[in-house]
């Protein structure tokens, strides 16, 4: 290896936006994550949304947030609508 031409490689303590810390290598002096392995939800198992400038806002107002209660009961609604607004074949004429 060349003398002179790598950067210092130290000891830094990492910091998670959940609170969680520990102690890495690095070239950087500090670093910061978003997520980590303590709020990761394929580590967790549980289901943790990154919201990044407001997309999953975006999405949930476009789309809204749906549920199977929610989708059975919009179901329902259409039926019910849709079997008030249906005539029989003989009021029609």
């Amino acid at each position: 290896m060349k003398e002179g031409i790598h950067p210092k490689y130290k000891e830094v303590e990492v910091r998670c936006a959940c609170g969680n810390t520990f102690k890495t290598r690095s070239t950087k002096t500090e670093l910061h994550l978003e997520i980590c392995s303590a709020c990761h939800p394929f580590f967790t198992g549980r289901q943790k949304l990154v919201d990044t400038e407001g997309r999953v806002e975006r999405f949930t107002k476009r789309f809204g947030a749906q549920t199977i209660e929610g989708r059975k009961k919009a179901a329902a609604e259409r039926a019910a609508k849709k079997g008030k607004n249906s005539l029989p074949a003989d009021a029609q004429a």
